[in-house]
């Protein structure tokens, strides 16, 4: 557990010495959210009824451009192999790097949703189930995505590839999480779609790290 704090707390500050590079994923989630209404006007039926799937889709775009630095930047110096021979469990920590990406990549981006909620015209009783739906997917997000990264590290050019992989494991989670900020502003119960999106955030953070640990052998051998 020490050593799952210690790789957890030199993530955190590696990311905070870089100010700019922290705040770059938040900045580009605002400019995707901001250009819609400047391409599809200020309607506010018709930004209410795109405002889910375009909140969703931005977060999920700005956690893809976001990955690649999970184990690249390790890989580089030869910390990862470090990492792999260490008698601690690869997969514990590779945990914390997926915890340390979710809290400086996904979290402020689900902080920041109400008020982007309120610029796209989403209905005030639909703001709670966006941030419920951020704050559960956005984990699964980093924890599917880190996979990616561990079977491409070891590529010069790999974002593509990347991106084709974990584009599609992507899907069912945009699905269910916009499809429950939809219904919330429809006035409908979402009570099922988060307790999906809860189990989805459980099995992830339990599976990805096990998928993970055995991808960055495969790439590393």
């Amino acid at each position: 557990m020490d050593s799952f704090l210690a790789l957890l707390r030199r993530d955190l500050q590696l990311a905070l010495r870089d100010k700019g590079e922290l705040a770059n994923p938040l900045i580009f989630f605002l400019i995707i959210i901001s250009l819609f209404p400047l391409a599809l006007g200020a309607g506010p039926q018709l930004l209410q009824s795109i405002a889910p799937g375009v909140l969703w889709v931005a977060a999920l775009l700005v956690s893809l451009l976001s990955l690649d630095p999970i184990f690249r930047s390790d890989y580089e110096d030869g910390s990862l192999e470090q990492l792999l021979l260490s008698p601690q469990p690869l997969s514990l920590l590779v945990l914390a790097k997926i915890l340390a990406h979710w809290l400086v990549t996904g979290l402020p981006l689900a902080l920041a949703s109400p008020l982007l909620a309120m610029m796209l015209r989403l209905p005030s009783e639909a703001w709670r189930v966006l941030l419920l739906s951020l704050l559960l997917g956005t984990p699964v997000l980093s924890a599917l995505g880190a996979i990616g990264v561990a079977l491409t590290v070891g590529l010069r050019r790999g974002g593509v590839l990347l991106s084709l992989l974990i584009l599609p494991l992507y899907v069912p989670l945009l699905i269910f999480a916009a499809g429950a900020v939809d219904a919330a502003a429809a006035g409908i119960d979402v009570s099922g779609q988060l307790y999906l999106l809860a189990a989805m955030a459980l099995a992830s953070l339990a599976l990805a790290p096990l998928a993970v640990a055995a991808g960055l052998r495969i790439s590393l051998d």
